[in-house]
């Protein structure tokens, strides 16, 4: 089920925007924080707001695993090796 809660109770009130897209998914957007997810249902997408929120906000998230990495095509030892330097497509 959908969180959305409010979160610290001390902090100003959350203001969530809830659209229905044209293709059927809904976008839910912060507009305290400035972030927005999409979820093929309501609840989809307050749960993947909330997530986005506590990513940006809180502890949320976390470094890729070496088999996450891998399964997106980059060997984890380049991609560790490459400082801050953008790949050549980002330039």
């Amino acid at each position: 089920m959908a969180r959305a809660d409010p979160g610290d109770t001390d902090a100003p009130e959350r203001e969530i925007r809830l659209l229905k897209n044209p293709e059927g998914e809904w976008t839910a957007r912060d507009l305290r924080v400035g972030v927005t997810a999409q979820g093929e249902s309501r609840d989809a997408a307050l749960d993947n707001l909330d997530a986005v929120v506590e990513a940006v906000e809180g502890d949320g998230g976390r470094p890729p695993t070496d088999d996450e990495i891998r399964d997106l095509g980059v060997d984890p030892e380049v991609a560790r090796t490459q400082g801050d330097e953008l790949p050549d497509v980002l330039q």
